[in-house]
């Protein structure tokens, strides 16, 4: 009778220590799991849509914490890394920006042809000192493109007819230079040509204009500019 009770003890007590250590171990492994899976690490990701070839601003991005799992090994985890870089593509809003998605300004004066936005083309005129506003356009400038031709009046004499043929066009580049002068060790060089950003209608329009008369160039102010006077005149 005694041996019975010492077994059937002995065989309880079992049960309860298998259940003990099993309950121990889930609540192990359920600590591991939830530590991995809150593992988070610090991204940037756009705030906003960034357009290709945009130069990147830091309001326009922010650090978002994500599962380490889930991030890439491109992915750019300092603000610093980013700001001032061009978006080589569209990046939408809440996207990581990954590192092969950025480029810098001087990048960018090597190839031109990697300025150019989708749906439009970048074409070249020859210009002189007076065309060129005295070569004080630079790239990143915005013109406006005029037109003259001289036509005959009813004397038959000839006068010269001007017109305004394209408004707020882009400069990709002017001579062989690509970026701004800021980003240059040369930066006023004279130059006899003009490249511009166009849509191809504007860019035939543009070739015809030039071949039956002369362009000249009207500078517009900068868009920087009139924010870099707003936040002076806030301050």
């Amino acid at each position: 009778m005694k041996s019975k009770m010492i077994l059937m003890l002995s065989l309880v007590m079992g049960v309860i220590t298998t259940i003990l250590f099993f309950q121990y171990m889930k609540q192990f492994n359920t600590e591991k799991v939830a530590t991995a899976t809150f593992q988070t690490v610090g991204v940037v990701v756009a705030k906003e849509k960034i357009e290709k070839n945009e130069k990147i601003s830091s309001e326009k991005l922010e650090i978002v914490q994500k599962s380490e799992k889930d991030v890439l090994p491109q992915a750019v985890k300092s603000l610093s890394d980013a700001e001032g870089k061009l978006a080589t593509s569209m990046i939408e809003k809440g996207e990581t920006i990954l590192t092969h998605r950025l480029g810098s300004e001087q990048e960018e004066g090597v190839y031109v042809s990697r300025k150019v936005r989708d749906g439009y083309r970048g074409v070249s005129v020859g210009v002189n000192i007076n065309q060129s506003v005295t070569n004080l356009i630079e790239p990143e400038d915005e013109v406006d493109v005029v037109f003259t031709k001289v036509i005959k009046n009813k004397e038959k004499q000839d006068v010269p007819q001007s017109i305004i043929l394209l408004n707020k066009v882009r400069v990709l580049a002017v001579g062989r230079k690509m970026v701004t002068p800021e980003n240059t060790k040369d930066p006023y060089l004279e130059y006899s040509s003009v490249t511009l950003e166009l849509k191809p209608e504007d860019a035939v329009k543009f070739v015809n204009a030039s071949e039956q008369g002369k362009i000249h160039f009207i500078l517009n102010k900068r868009p920087l500019m009139n924010e870099e006077n707003q936040t002076n005149q806030k301050q």
